[in-house]
Parts: C-alpha cells; structure tokens; sequence
C-alpha cells in the first residue's frame, strides 16, 4: 500500500490523501461502512459501489471466523470473490469482538480464549492466528490483534493490557512478515495505540506502534464509554507521534461530529455501525440535523426524505411512507434508511476532503457542527 499525503489544512491538522491499494485507490478521509460478516446490513455491493459509493468496507475476523468459516472463505478464492465486492477492504482483528464477550472469554498472555456466541464452542484466538485466519479472508489492510481496553480501568489495567498488546503486536508482525499473502496480491498490517485515558500510556503506546514502521496506523480502545472530550484530547496527543505519512485509522467512531472533529485533529480512516444501526430503528442523519422518522411529527410530511441528499431514495421517499415503512417493520424501510445513512457519511467525509482541498476546512468543519447537532 502507498499513502501519499495531498494537502493539510493550514487552520488544522486535517489532511487529504491518498491509499494506492491492490483493489483501488481510496480517498481520504475516508468513511468505511462495517460490514460485519461479509454485508453491510441493509444493502447490496451493488448499492455501496454505485449509491453510495463507498471506497472500502470492513469485515470482522471473529464474525467470519465462526461462520462461514475459513475453508468456505478460502474456497471462494477470499472475501472480496465470496461476496462480489471488487473494492478495497480491511478487516478487524477481533479484538474488540472478544473485548464484548467478557462474561465468556479470559484472556492469558497466549491470546484470548472464548466460546462461539452461535454454539458455545470453545476458540482460541492468539495474535499468530489471527494474522493466518486474515490471510486466508484476504482483505488488503489487516489490523493487529489487541485488547481493547474498557472504560473506566485502573491504571493498573490501562498498563497490563497496554503492555499485553504491545507484545501481541510483536508476535503478530513477526508472523505477518514470515508469512505470504494468499490471493497473489498484497496486504498492509496496522497495529493499534492503546492506553485508556492515560496520557503517558498513550504516548508510549503511539511510540510503540510508531516504531513498528507499518504502513498505516490504528487508534483503538475509544468511544467506549469516555466523554467525547477526553477522546478528543486522546486523538490529538497520539497524532503527536504517529507518523504523518502513514494513514491513520479512529476505530469505531462514530457520529458526524465525532468524525468531524477527528478529522481536524488529523485522522483519516473512519468506521462504524452507527449509520446502519440506527437507520435500522428510525435516525436519520442529515446535513441540517438528526431525524427521529418516528415522531408523530413526520407521520403527514410528504416532503422527501432530504432534500438534495446524497442517496437516490432521499427524493424518491417521503418521510411520511419512510415513517409507515419503520412503524410497519418492513424490510424496505430499513433499506432505505440504512442507504440514506451511508451516503450522508461517505458525502460527508468527501465533503470535508474537498475544502481541505480548497483550503477552507475549519470554517466549514465549524458551520457544520452546529448543523449536525441539531435535533429535527
């Protein structure tokens, strides 16, 4: 993978790039749908490319691990041929998946052993296997395998997982480096910066996976319960030290002003289920504020969904037979909320790249806070 750096914005740390991948180019900053198990829930890869036209979307290792299962992967020829999906993709290590199972994982210093969720069978995930399974599912950029802190933890905890995760990425390179790609095409290995709220924890863990010299850069264990300040904080002390040549990846985050913010501190890779989650229950996000289509309010508005919004289905719609749709529990209105979410997202992050690119990103990044923020 190539990263070049485009632009920085002169009023902030905000930067526009580019990653050269086996499967594409990716613009950034970039928004990366999730999809979990191998789809984006509530669309097609026909709709992703074409409406909302993602550049890259996620799988998860944990997910695919348990079902369908590598061999099933590894007869498609990988993940991109198993699903028809021909852009570029990265997938999670897991982490945060096992991090979520607390009451059927431990975690010892060979990795992390857990029980299936499906049939409580017994696994056990250790960074060496984690980087085999994402081998075999093929992704371009693979993420090492971590312990994703949880909020609040002692210092105490904050540095024994730090620590645990730092030799965890030590383990992992050195099998990502002894090991060939599967598919005939390369992949990219990001470690994560770890730490709690700790800022000395923090910066030792950037100059850890600085060192490392991969070609991209991960920060994980936030949004986990922490006010969104302190996240703040976090990013803009770990891209002190994380290189500036390399991408730079916020796992997990979030809402449009999360991602906003994020962005002027110089962050350039974004996922989360937040789009599509709440798409499913009804929120819309739009470029003047957050809908709830389930208020009484929208039951007789036959104006569309949004109006020169980004999506196809946003004039096509009415709130008012979204509204129906959601209440009525059909499928096509988690469709069509789930499109309209997605799009909004990746509009928003080729927004923000397009006025680094002019030049005028922070005057526009503080106009459209105060937009998002509002509840219609």
């Amino acid at each position: 993978m190539k990263f070049t750096l485009t632009q920085t914005d002169p009023l902030s740390r905000a930067r526009a790039g580019t990653m050269e991948t086996a499967h594409g180019v990716i613009h950034t900053p970039v928004f990366m749908p999730v999809g979990t198990q191998g789809t984006v829930k509530g669309t097609n890869q026909r709709d992703l490319a074409h409406d909302v036209k993602a550049q890259i979307i996620l799988g998860n290792t944990y997910h695919l691990y348990l079902r369908p299962g590598t061999k099933v992967i590894r007869g498609a020829g990988g993940l991109h041929r198993f699903i028809g999906w021909e852009r570029p993709m990265l997938t999670d290590s897991g982490g945060y998946q096992v991090f979520s199972l607390s009451d059927i994982r431990k975690l010892r210093e060979e990795g992390a052993e857990f029980r299936s969720h499906h049939d409580g069978s017994k696994h056990i995930f250790t960074p060496e296997s984690v980087v085999d399974i994402q081998r075999v599912i093929g992704a371009d950029i693979v993420m090492a395998f971590d312990e994703c802190t949880p909020y609040p933890a002692t210092r105490d905890y904050a540095r024994n997982s730090m620590d645990m995760t730092h030799r965890w990425l030590d383990r992992g390179l050195k099998r990502f480096r002894e090991t060939q790609p599967e598919y005939g095409y390369e992949q990219s290995f990001f470690p994560i910066v770890q730490g709690s709220v700790y800022s000395d924890m923090r910066l030792a863990s950037a100059e850890k996976i600085a060192s490392a010299g991969c070609e991209g850069n991960a920060i994980g264990g936030l949004a986990v319960g922490e006010p969104a300040e302190e996240m703040y904080r976090i990013i803009e002390l770990v891209n002190t030290v994380l290189p500036n040549d390399r991408p730079r990846y916020l796992m997990g985050v979030g809402t449009p002003v999360n991602i906003l913010e994020a962005i002027a501190l110089g962050v350039d890779m974004f996922d989360c289920v937040m789009p599509t989650r709440n798409g499913r229950n009804g929120g819309l996000f739009t470029r003047n504020g957050m809908i709830n289509i389930k208020n009484e309010k929208w039951k007789f508005d036959y104006s569309p969904i949004e109006e020169g919004g980004a999506s196809y289905v946003d004039e096509m719609y009415s709130k008012a037979y979204l509204r129906h749709l959601i209440y009525a529990k059909e499928i096509l209105g988690a469709q069509i909320a789930t499109l309209h979410n997605l799009a909004f997202y990746l509009w928003l992050t080729g927004e923000a790249r397009r006025h680094i690119l002019e030049g005028d990103f922070l005057p526009w990044k503080e106009r459209m806070v105060k937009q998002l923020s509002q509840k219609l």
